[in-house]
């Protein structure tokens, strides 16, 4: 019996083990932040059956994935491209939205993100072309050149809906060149052109978009342009017009996130709980934690936060838990990281390595903003936490990332020293017996 589990559960047994745990936090946590739900659906179990089925699907993708040779990764990669920049088209064209955002694809009953494809899409490519292009002393300087050339238009597409998820994407690519060895001299003037495209892009965004924090208005300006313009301008004008609009209109939410991130924390007394709800009920629920929380289940916050089993469920992790539990939750993923880290050490191959770092750098960045969001360090980003907030297939899309890592460590080729170390010691084993 325990062979067959062994066989089954096969890869860095480290790296099962925090899969494990982040999934029983998951389905404990959202079960306890979905009241919300709960009392919409009048339905006590279906959004917890909904999400521990979810969770079951993703370890069955995750045990399929590991099963695939890390090798044969390179040639899905052509494939995940076109899927990614076809249904990130989609998307930005005709994509479903959900409050003010178009994030969403309804395919056959299904909704999901093409953005969650897109990460790991990107990542695939990424190590590809570095470990292609591997020289003695670094990646060659054309490396660079195609590597923005695959993420850039990615993440000019995905901005236009989900700004923060475009940043996050953006900066794993330029931890895994730092790590790749691209050049430093290109890393810095890449720098340089990201700090102007950032001041360019928050002064269109303070300029286009209203900060609805003190207008409570929901339209933008280019809206407001286009009805006090009437009916008297021609096609091409207003074409022009919609095509500003289809660019910021998202410029309100941004403009208000900064505007809010920005000023002076206000006193207790002075917090709008209507304006500022979800930050007011985050930091509510971190004060009122102490040091083991109130215990799984007793959050009080959950019933006031619009996203306590999504965007803001580490705020309910530190209520339920306390400061302990919130850092067994932080230090599980920093084992992740870590893991992966000793993974692709002990690849012989250039491309294993880049890739087990690269999809480790996803899952923990992403989750680095998420709890950066929840205790008030970062503007409200919308980025979920990894394996623990509710979802469907982006929860099922992060567990396939740790199966492709637990490819990595399962069938990629070790070094030829670790291999032969590890052949002596078994040789002096049996000796010593």
């Amino acid at each position: 019996m325990n062979k067959k589990i062994g066989r089954l559960f096969k890869g860095d047994k480290v790296i099962w083990m925090v899969f494990f745990f982040l999934c029983m936090i998951s389905v404990v946590e959202v079960f306890s932040a979905s009241s919300g739900l709960t009392y919409k659906s009048q339905n006590y179990v279906g959004p917890i059956a909904y999400h521990t089925f979810t969770i079951v699907a993703g370890v069955v993708v995750a045990i399929l994935t590991l099963n695939i040779p890390c090798k044969y990764f390179k040639l899905m990669t052509p494939f995940l491209l076109l899927i990614s920049a076809v249904t990130l088209l989609w998307v930005l064209l005709a994509g479903t939205k959900v409050g003010d955002a178009g994030r969403w694809i309804n395919l056959l009953g299904f909704t999901f993100q093409p953005s969650e494809i897109a990460k790991g899409t990107i990542v695939l490519a990424v190590a590809q072309i570095l470990a292609a292009m591997q020289r003695e002393k670094g990646a060659d300087r054309k490396a660079f050149k195609w590597i923005l050339w695959v993420t850039v238009p990615a993440c000019v597409l995905i901005g236009l809906e989900n700004l923060s998820t475009a940043a996050m994407l953006f900066a794993v690519v330029f931890i895994m060149m730092f790590i790749g060895l691209v050049p430093l001299r290109q890393l810095g003037k890449l720098v340089a052109v990201i700090a102007a495209v950032v001041v360019f892009a928050v002064s269109m965004v303070m300029l286009v978009g209203t900060d609805m924090n003190d207008t409570g208005q929901l339209q933008t300006k280019t809206e407001q342009l286009d009805q006090q313009a009437g009916a008297g301008q021609s096609d091409q004008t207003k074409k022009e017009k919609n095509f500003v609009e289809k660019m910021f209109h998202r410029a309100d939410t941004w403009k208000s996130r900064l505007m809010k991130f920005g000023k002076p924390k206000p006193t207790p007394q002075e917090y709008d709980l209507d304006k500022d709800a979800q930050v007011a009920h985050a930091n509510i629920a971190i004060v009122s934690s102490g040091v083991i929380g109130k215990g799984p289940g007793q959050s009080t916050e959950r019933d006031f936060l619009s996203q306590a089993f999504s965007d803001f469920i580490y705020a309910i992790i530190i209520e339920e838990l306390g400061l302990i539990g919130a850092g067994i939750v932080c230090f599980l993923y920093i084992i992740l990281l870590y893991r992966c880290a000793r993974i692709a050490s002990r690849c012989e191959n250039n491309f294993p390595a880049f890739l087990a770092m690269g999809l480790g750098l996803l899952l923990v960045v992403q989750a680095m903003f998420n709890m950066m969001v929840a205790v008030g360090l970062a503007p409200v980003t919308g980025q979920p936490l990894p394996l623990i907030s509710k979802g469907g297939t982006s929860t099922i899309i992060n567990c396939a990332y740790i199966g492709a890592i637990l490819s990595v460590s399962r069938s990629a080729k070790v070094k030829k020293e670790l291999t032969d170390d590890k052949n002596a010691k078994v040789t002096a084993s049996n000796k010593e017996i």
